[in-house]
């Protein structure tokens, strides 16, 4: 199941599980790292690449509607910089997020990510309280194992997708991709 494989990956990366422990520290309700740190490790662990940590932020993703200002962001941030010495992190709160994606609003980190630009990013883990790895992960791992790049359903911004992906330059850092252009 890919799930455990991701799960064990995860769990094999020290400071990732470090970096984990962090987060659950900050008791934030829906609380994940999600996207390109995890993304890319496995692209990198698929490609036969070890410790290249080619992620350029931490990204922390929760949901609450109780509190949505920026501010609130920014000293989670401040506070993860200060205690970890990682300058990397960026913390958003999904209930805000729906504005400036043009969306209806979100109610769940879950369905926030269903509406990330590739279906490979939309891949998140956190620690329990009991300190076992969970994954929110709302189209699967089999895009993500499978080095499959793809637009996902609930992003239809086709020509903003087309134009992330070109500067990422993901297909010369991982020449396995394969990217679609739809």
């Amino acid at each position: 199941m890919l799930e455990e494989r991701l799960k064990e990956y995860i769990s094999q990366h020290k400071q990732l599980m470090t970096d984990l422990g962090s987060v659950r520290d900050l008791g934030l309700p829906q609380c994940y790292i999600a996207a390109g740190y995890i993304r890319n490790y496995v692209w990198d662990l698929l490609h036969g690449l070890e410790g290249t940590d080619r992620h350029t932020d931490i990204d922390v993703v929760y949901f609450d509607p109780e509190d949505v200002s920026e501010e609130r962001d920014a000293d989670l941030e401040q506070h993860l910089r200060i205690s970890t010495g990682n300058l990397k992190w960026s913390v958003k709160n999904q209930a805000r997020m729906h504005v400036k994606n043009g969306d209806e609003p979100y109610n769940s980190t879950h369905a926030a990510l269903t509406y990330w630009p590739e279906t490979a990013t939309a891949v998140g883990a956190r620690l329990n309280a009991e300190g076992e790895l969970e994954l929110c992960c709302p189209y699967g791992l089999e895009d993500l194992f499978a080095l499959r790049v793809r637009r996902s359903p609930n992003f239809h911004k086709r020509s903003y997708y087309l134009e992330r992906v070109g500067k990422k330059q993901w297909k010369d850092l991982w020449p396995q991709l394969t990217i679609s252009d739809d």
